[in-house]
């Protein structure tokens, strides 16, 4: 089951590690972190460093290619390179995955053209611009073995799904026992819809 994650700098950290803590742990599991060039890529806060071990262009295939998000993406948007690989490793993959505003890169790349997808809700009106429906929901699944995931933490959620299609729902409920996953979150602000105007506001204010 090879599993491939891009790096690029800029990425944010859980859409990476969220989906990984999870997809580790399927049946012979290989984990393929790449980048256009091997090499540590830093988290859009700088602060945190993943190493790509592969280059893109020695990655042809995968079986779930996970394409994370993060402030970089609006500027990668313009890749051409990234966008053909990934083009060219969805043609591959039973499954092509985006975590956040991971899914503008699918879009960019011509991946969701009239299909419902998700992502941020700060990135709703530009992936629908390159043809996507949006949708609330958490994850969403369409044809092909595409699937797309919210926010940041709505990736742990899309690979227990994924670990559910992969190896059933036995392992996948194991898995998500390993990690302890048993969200009882202290506040119900959990998206843009539920957030108080001051939580909205509070956020608005931190991204001038």
């Amino acid at each position: 089951m090879r599993i491939v994650i891009p790096l690029f700098d800029g990425f944010t950290a859980l859409d990476v590690v969220g989906p990984y803590e999870i997809l580790r742990m399927l049946p012979d599991a290989d984990v393929v972190f790449a980048a256009a060039v091997p090499g540590t890529y830093a988290d859009g806060e700088g602060r945190l460093g993943l190493v790509a071990t592969e280059s893109f262009q020695d990655v042809t295939k995968a079986d779930i290619l996970v394409v994370p998000g993060g402030p970089a993406t609006r500027r990668l948007l313009a890749d051409q390179p990234l966008l053909d690989w990934i083009q060219r490793v969805h043609a591959t993959t039973r499954w092509t995955t985006s975590v956040c505003t991971g899914a503008l890169l699918l879009a960019a790349a011509g991946l969701l053209d009239g299909l419902e997808a998700t992502t941020h809700w700060g990135a709703v009106d530009l992936l629908e611009s390159y043809g996507a429906k949006y949708t609330e929901r958490r994850v969403v699944e369409q044809p092909g073995g595409i699937i797309t995931a919210a926010g940041v933490s709505s990736g742990i959620d899309m690979a227990l799904r994924l670990a559910e299609l992969a190896a059933g729902r036995v392992a996948a409920e194991a898995f998500q026992l390993a990690i302890e996953y048993d969200p009882q979150p202290p506040f119900d602000a959990g998206s843009y819809r539920k957030a108080s105007q001051e939580a909205k506001d509070y956020l608005a204010a931190r991204r001038r």
